[in-house]
């Protein structure tokens, strides 16, 4: 079994192919076709999946969320690293 990569702050993600995924007034929902597995992503979640379309930086994805939200640096990088393993510990997202 292979191991997933963990994320951090200078890892490069993006989305993994193979997913649906649709806005619902302003959350995102996904389904992976393959493990008929579905997600639900609020606001700030949405955000980052829409920012990963390409593949990104922890880093930037970090510095475009301080810009839009009020929130401290170390509490958003913080968060943005637990969410993006959760997706990649899921499958749901490509770590480079």
């Amino acid at each position: 079994m292979a191991l997933k990569k963990l994320v951090a702050i200078h890892t490069v993600v993006t989305q993994a192919p193979g997913l649906l995924a649709a806005d619902m007034d302003g959350e995102t929902v996904m389904l992976n076709i393959e493990k008929g597995t579905y997600y639900g992503l609020d606001g700030i979640g949405s955000r980052i999946w829409q920012l990963i379309e390409k593949p990104h930086t922890v880093r930037s994805i970090v510095a475009t969320l301080l810009e839009e939200y009020d929130v401290e640096g170390t509490a958003c990088q913080n968060d943005v690293l637990d969410f993006l393993n959760q997706l990649s510990s899921k499958g749901l997202i490509l770590v480079a």
